[in-house]
């Protein structure tokens, strides 16, 4: 197998990073595997103190078949960091496996990651993987013999993909002002999650710098796939005070983390087997009421602090 260079994109969080680079070290493929790091320069004299010591941890770095260091000079901000970062990759290799400074991976991860990059490579309704799931509940064996599922939205927390679907995207998104028009349009995106639509509105607005909407808005538009795992290969640890997007409650996310730890997974044949028994357990922690009660749990979270 044909590994994956993996992409790390880092801010101003040591001791997470540190946790980060932990795990994606255990995982067997990681000396294998060729690893880019991106550090972005802080906004203020306080962030650029806990950037610099990043980056002195970053240089010691090893357990990987090679390690790369990119440090901006400015701060891009992480939007502008992801998409420089991956389109630069990604036309060396073709396919590329990213992830942020907050997660934690099992130690089969890269093994899913790249056995699903080597199978669904051809199959362009696979728009990307996710290492990242919901715990959706229990499945049934009988019923469903797959390691993995499929659903029309993508996620952002370790994910991988390839050359032709990413250089598709138009990030200006210039047919917004024709999508906003058109009410089908937006129900049919929104049921992808309803938290979709503020989102695209937001940033075409101006208040959100956000490269994951425009993703799942061009994976709509091409009405593509996202390959889950049943059982998560990541842990999100990004959710404290110090994070830029991810904070509140981590509640409705936490996962069913992969304690097997097998190395070989079977995937379902191709993208058109039936996935609705997953897109509905998956869209349920999505909607309205979800989201409600995230918020609630965020609430009483920051009462208690």
């Amino acid at each position: 197998m044909t590994t994956a260079p993996i992409l790390l994109f880092t801010y101003k969080r040591l001791a997470t990073l540190k946790q980060t680079v932990a795990a994606l070290r255990a995982n067997r493929l990681a000396p294998q595997s060729d690893l880019y790091i991106f550090s972005d320069q802080g906004k203020t004299s306080e962030d650029m103190a806990k950037v610099a010591e990043v980056r002195q941890f970053i240089q010691t770095i090893d357990g990987f078949r090679n390690v790369y260091i990119t440090q901006n000079v400015t701060n891009k901000g992480l939007a502008s960091s992801i998409i420089g970062g991956v389109s630069q990759v990604i036309q060396q290799y073709g396919r590329v496996i990213v992830l942020e400074d907050d997660l934690l991976t099992t130690p089969n991860f890269l093994d899913f990651m790249n056995a699903a990059l080597e199978k669904y490579e051809r199959d362009h309704r696979v728009f990307s993987i996710s290492g990242y799931s919901f715990d959706l509940g229990p499945e049934d064996p009988e019923r469903y013999p797959f390691d993995a599922y499929f659903t029309s939205r993508g996620w952002s927390w370790g994910w991988a993909t390839w050359k032709d679907r990413w250089s598709g995207v138009d990030w200006q998104m210039k047919d917004y002002p024709e999508f906003a028009r058109n009410a089908v349009r937006r129900r049919q995106f929104a049921q992808g999650g309803s938290d979709l639509i503020l989102m695209l509105r937001r940033q075409m607005s101006g208040q959100l710098d956000s490269w994951a909407i425009r993703w799942f808005y061009h994976q709509f538009k091409v009405q593509g796939l996202t390959l889950y795992p049943i059982l998560s290969k990541i842990y999100n640890d990004g959710f404290d005070d110090m994070a830029t997007h991810t904070r509140g409650s981590n509640a409705r996310y936490q996962p069913r983390l992969d304690t097997k730890l097998q190395y070989s997974f079977p995937m379902l044949p191709d993208a058109a087997a039936d996935s609705s028994y997953w897109q509905k357990r998956f869209q349920r922690k999505l909607g309205i009421t979800a989201r409600i009660v995230s918020k609630y749990q965020t609430f009483i979270s920051n009462l208690l602090k």
